[in-house]
């Protein structure tokens, strides 16, 4: 008999009761005339389906996830004990492999592309003298603030806001309104208007889920915990993102960044930063550093449920891409989602991750007839 996984066990199945005592109705002419003018029973929502979450910043109602998902999750991550990689200079990697069972994370992964809103965004990059026009590889979304800033439960108004009036993109009567509101994490005010230039959007518990997990399972300090998540979708082997190094200087001192990786299989590539020549006291440069040469590159496969947390001086010192996939059979067109959480420490993180990952352009969703995202013909705007 083959063993069943705990994950396999979650799947919602609706099996009969005892198939062997179910007697088969005879194929009468009567039967068989019902079965033609009796519509296919369409699928419901699950009977314990929270509703979806509100918030004014969302520009949907945003699902939150079914039980079989969230029982998955709660009883079965970390999957495995992550590998801890300190073979190169200045490289602090933990590698779970997996940190979430496949078919749990095939699971979220549709539930994920199907519910979030994404965006292609666009936006303008000076390269020398000349202007030019940037076409995101891949769709993005964000939520979070820096630590300036804190969502609170909105008590004063927590009352009126009780049974709130739907959101006009929902497909249901009932909602999770998220009471919340942000404030300055010193003042308890409301930010002033020109802090940010896009509102912030707080992490959906279907998202918040995981990030609580993560910070458990990586043994996190209250002061260390991430307050953003940054999802990508990969539609295809032609998306990708290039070589690059989250080292921004509003994430402060040896950022703790931990990537989790659901659908398809892709490639991650890192290669050490080369050193520049160290500056002596006469003004000649000589005496560089090793240079980690590029065949030195460190090259994973990351499968659905994958993760990868970056810490101490690896930004620093090491690059990281998702190069575009061509040479697999089936692998090129299969989707893939990457979440990443982070801490950034100042509004100028904030600002950054909305501006690049939202930006001002249409928002996408999922569309099951033609198995791509398409435009939803509005702006960012919720």
């Amino acid at each position: 008999m083959a063993k069943r996984t705990l994950d396999a066990f979650f799947k919602p199945t609706n099996p009969p009761s005892n198939p062997a005592s179910t007697p088969k109705r005879p194929k009468t002419q009567e039967n068989q005339a019902i079965l033609k003018t009796t519509p296919a029973p369409q699928p419901t929502a699950s009977e314990d389906q929270i509703p979806p979450s509100t918030h004014p910043s969302y520009p949907i109602p945003i699902a939150n996830l079914p039980t079989h998902i969230k029982v998955g999750l709660e009883h079965a991550t970390p999957a495995r004990s992550p590998h801890e990689q300190k073979n190169q200079p200045e490289l602090d990697l933990l590698h779970y492999r997996p940190y979430i069972p496949k078919e749990t994370a095939n699971e979220l992964f549709k539930f994920l592309r199907r519910e979030l809103p994404f965006y292609r965004v666009q936006y303008q990059a000076r390269r020398g003298d000349v202007e030019t026009q940037i076409n995101t590889p891949r769709f993005t979304t964000v939520f979070g603030v820096d630590e300036t800033g804190l969502f609170v439960e909105d008590t004063k108004n927590a009352d009126s806001n009780t049974n709130p009036e739907p959101h006009p993109d929902s497909d249901t009567n009932a909602s999770n309104n998220l009471n919340l509101t942000l404030q300055e994490t010193n003042t308890s005010h409301a930010p002033p208007n020109h802090k940010y230039k896009q509102t912030p959007r707080p992490i959906p518990p279907c998202l918040d889920i995981l990030r609580q997990q993560i910070e458990k399972a990586n043994h996190m300090k209250e002061s260390e915990s991430y307050n953003f998540c940054l999802v990508n979708y990969y539609a295809s082997g032609e998306d990708s993102i290039a070589f690059h190094s989250d080292d921004e200087r509003f994430l402060g001192v040896e950022p703790n960044i931990a990537s989790l990786s659901l659908g398809g299989e892709r490639d991650f590539v890192m290669k050490h930063k080369p050193y520049a020549p160290v500056q002596k006291a006469n003004g000649n440069t000589g005496g560089s550093r090793t240079f980690i040469r590029p065949q030195e590159q460190i090259k994973m496969s990351l499968n659905s449920g994958d993760m990868v947390v970056m810490r101490g001086a690896t930004q620093a010192n090491w690059l990281h891409s998702i190069p575009k996939r061509k040479g697999k059979a089936g692998e090129m067109t299969r989707g893939r989602i990457n979440i990443t959480f982070r801490r950034a420490v100042v509004p100028a993180g904030t600002n950054n991750y909305y501006h690049y990952n939202v930006g001002e352009g249409a928002m996408y969703r999922w569309d099951e007839v033609s198995r791509s995202m398409v435009a939803q013909g509005k702006t960012n705007d919720a």
